[in-house]
């Protein structure tokens, strides 16, 4: 369990930090009009802004091994606190402002944080199951049908709505990990590679992907920053939360549970209450 909590919060301070970089390496690129993709060459040569992309990736990659040791409440609230740490960093580096109300949303970040992982309990893995798969990937299958006509809204409610979308299908991804015949790692997967072939839930966790990253792309040229990741936040923590309590036998420490759900909201409402720091505008 310790090694799952240090996996999740290791995974929110890659996105964090990720964040940070790419923003300092667009304050240092010749700013374009519009949307020029020359820009994109152009910070591809700025080793910031690389390792911003590639810390990204890790934290992924670190989310999904949390998943797999702790339940799913637990992980999508502490990965969703990477807009702490964006604040926090934006602030300190790149001079951003922390008015008395992001210091008071930092706080209860903090205090959800505390509660939710004193409340986790050791994770029982769930066995194999392909109808549960193959549910996962019927609606994984939906929300990319979904996303086809929300992608024509244009404004505020267009991103509001694709970055919601993207919640749902990040939250999918945490859900199809969970649903895996085995771990992600190198030998489990060499050892029984038919296995994870087979898998309705390996072609979910692939989709969602897709549809999570085109998704959240897509809002971000419709609205804000903020507009589009405050329902991301909510997507990729309140449904993965619970399906884990309701489908996957997720559970708190006996008694616990009253905390847990507590330290959840208040994680995940002041993540969301931070979201404009994920403008981080240069």
């Amino acid at each position: 369990m310790v090694a799952g909590l240090v996996t999740a919060f290791a995974a929110a301070l890659c996105y964090g930090v990720g964040a940070v970089l790419q923003a300092v390496a667009a304050r240092q690129t010749e700013a374009v009009q519009g949307l020029d993709p020359r820009l994109l060459a152009r910070l591809v040569r700025s080793w910031r802004y690389v390792l911003g992309l590639v810390l990204d990736g890790i934290g992924f990659l670190l989310s999904l091994v949390a998943v797999q040791a702790l339940p799913l409440f637990v992980v999508q609230s502490i990965v969703a606190s990477f807009l702490a740490i964006t604040a926090v960093l934006g602030a300190v580096f790149l001079h951003m402002r922390l008015t008395r109300g992001d210091r008071i949303a930092l706080a209860v970040v903090v205090l959800g944080l505390v509660l939710v992982g004193a409340s986790a309990s050791d994770e029982e893995p769930v066995p194999a199951d392909a109808a549960r798969g193959w549910i996962l990937l019927g609606a994984t299958v939906a929300l990319a049908v979904a996303a086809v006509p929300l992608a024509r809204i244009r404004g505020a409610r267009g991103a509001a709505a694709l970055g919601a979308v993207a919640g749902l299908a990040f939250g999918a991804t945490s859900i199809a990990v969970r649903l895996l015949p085995g771990d992600l790692t190198p030998s489990a997967i060499g050892s029984d590679p038919a296995a994870f072939l087979t898998s309705p839930a390996t072609y979910a966790l692939a989709l969602a992907g897709v549809v999570a990253l085109l998704t959240y792309s897509i809002a971000l040229q419709r609205g804000s920053v903020t507009q589009a990741t405050a329902p991301l936040v909510v997507g990729e923590t309140v449904v993965p939360a619970l399906v884990g309590v309701l489908v996957l036998g997720d559970a708190t420490r006996a008694g616990w549970a009253g905390v847990a759900v507590v330290g959840f909201v208040l994680a995940v409402g002041g993540a969301v209450a931070l979201a404009r720091h994920g403008e981080l505008e240069v």
